[in-house]
């Protein structure tokens, strides 16, 4: 079912996820078609469960939208259940980001280029798997959701003074995004 994503402001979205249990497999289940359909409605390419205000370790991924830019994303869906990195490289590279959370604010982050993650998919089988390039980041930003981070606390101090009044806006809900959206 089509959630309603939680903005700026939310506390929910400042708030160190808990793990999913791995037993409930039909609440995972629900949660994770919840995160599909609210993905889609929206137009992103992955949303954390904190964004649809359930503070659990539980992202999805979807970069098949993204094909025109980075062919190697054409088959990359990816949903991670209780997610860890266990290994990044040093190498870092910067990208504009943004989120659905934050909507209509882009900034550039840095980030490592590649990552190593432990995480469970969907039918709960455990993967360890290595993203690189925009599929790594991808997942970082989204497993940044996880830990209670948003994007904007990763850019420059001069671009996060630059777009505050904008963030100040959306936490007090001047702003109207294409998809159904809430701050509590």
């Amino acid at each position: 079912m089509i959630q309603p994503i939680y903005l700026y402001g939310s506390e929910v979205l400042r708030k160190v996820a808990e793990p999913a249990d791995i037993n409930d497999k039909e609440g995972i289940a629900t949660l994770v078609q919840d995160l599909k359909d609210t993905l889609k409605a929206s137009e992103g390419c992955g949303l954390a469960a904190p964004q649809i205000g359930v503070s659990r370790r539980v992202v999805i991924v979807d970069g098949t939208e993204m094909t025109d830019v980075y062919d190697y994303l054409k088959d990359f869906r990816r949903t991670l259940i209780n997610p860890e990195i266990i290994e990044e490289s040093q190498e870092r590279c910067s990208y504009s980001e943004g989120c659905l959370s934050i909507p209509g604010i882009y900034a550039d982050v840095v980030r490592p280029k590649r990552i190593t993650v432990r995480y469970f998919d969907e039918s709960l089988r455990e993967v360890t798997e290595t993203f690189d390039n925009f599929a790594a980041r991808m997942v970082q930003h989204e497993l940044s959701h996880l830990d209670g981070d948003l994007f904007t606390d990763l850019v420059a101090p001069i671009r996060k003074k630059i777009i505050g009044k904008k963030l100040v806006s959306i936490a007090h809900g001047k702003v109207h995004p294409h998809y159904n959206s809430k701050i509590k």
